[in-house]
């Protein structure tokens, strides 16, 4: 997964925020987050869905039965930032439940039916999670 996710981040920045294959024409973004283990920084390409000013992100892990180390991180650490096209932007990670979250993953599967794939495959509840320009 590493190497593809490296080709990904290489594409989205020799493109604006641009690239093909899987993510063609879909919203992307490049999360750096913080190894909540390592303290490192990590860079994760993720399709987002934009709501106001919000991005929000779903740790789908297409559809596997754990939460991608991206959400861990996010727990341990939630001030990141973003890459979205050319701009950075600080954000703090804020998980969604309830209703809320339930309405954002359907809006997310109706409009890329490749998550309710992944919602078919796990038992778990994939978490939603909004990323919030800081102040």
């Amino acid at each position: 997964m590493s190497d593809f996710n490296d080709q990904v981040i290489a594409e989205f920045r020799a493109n604006h925020g641009k690239v093909g294959g899987p993510f063609e024409g879909a919203p992307l973004l490049l999360l750096h987050s913080t190894g909540a283990k390592s303290g490192q920084e990590r860079v994760s390409p993720m399709m987002y869905l934009p709501e106001g000013e919000r991005y929000v992100v779903f740790a789908s892990k297409a559809g596997a039965d754990d939460n991608p180390d991206w959400y861990h991180n996010l727990k341990a650490h939630p001030d990141a930032r973003i890459e979205v096209g050319d701009d950075e932007v600080a954000v703090r990670a804020v998980e969604v439940t309830g209703v809320e979250r339930d309405r954002l993953y359907a809006q997310q599967a109706e409009l890329y039916p490749g998550f309710k794939e992944y919602e078919a495959k796990t038992s778990r509840v994939i978490p939603v999670v909004a990323l919030v320009p800081a102040r």
